[in-house]
């Protein structure tokens, strides 16, 4: 009868010790390299956007390859993961510079404009890689387009800002 209650108490203690939690979400930037590929900074309390953005630059780098250099397109994300953690939405940038992909997602500034909010975001992440060559149209487009096929596959709304 001991033994049993004694086996019992360990087992219930080892589990409320190492059962499994929700994870918390970090309070530190996350910035994920890719080399050659991608590189990205999601702003603290935005690493659940992560599925989300590898999913994107996994279909831009099926598509459109190393080749040609865009502008930096802006958008705004709802995406109920992220939501569930205190973000109604947040903002998200993607650029393609010299063959590389740079995300840059972070959240949306009290009674700020969206655009000036990511836009000075992402330009400060920027300057370290400047583009060797002009924008491309095509490759603008490109981004729209894998970007919003993504969000689709994913139940996640994306609008472009402009």
């Amino acid at each position: 009868m001991i033994e049993t209650l004694t086996i019992i108490t360990l087992f219930l203690l080892y589990i409320f010790y190492f059962r499994p939690g929700k994870t918390p979400p970090l309070n530190n930037p996350l910035v994920i390299e890719r080399p050659g590929k991608y590189h990205a900074l999601l702003a603290p309390n935005l690493n659940l956007a992560q599925p989300l953005v590898e999913a994107i630059a996994q279909r831009l780098l099926e598509s459109s390859g190393d080749v040609g250099n865009s502008t930096t397109q802006f958008f705004e994300v709802q995406d109920t993961h992220v939501t569930a953690h205190g973000h109604a939405a947040y903002l998200l940038a993607i650029t393609k510079r010299n063959g590389m992909l740079y995300f840059q997602a972070t959240a949306p500034a009290v009674n700020s404009d969206h655009l000036q909010t990511i836009s000075e975001f992402s330009s400060k992440v920027l300057e370290k890689f400047p583009p060797a060559a002009e924008p491309d149209d095509t490759v603008n487009q490109e981004i729209v387009s894998a970007t919003q096929q993504v969000a689709r596959t994913r139940g996640v709304e994306i609008v472009r800002i402009q």
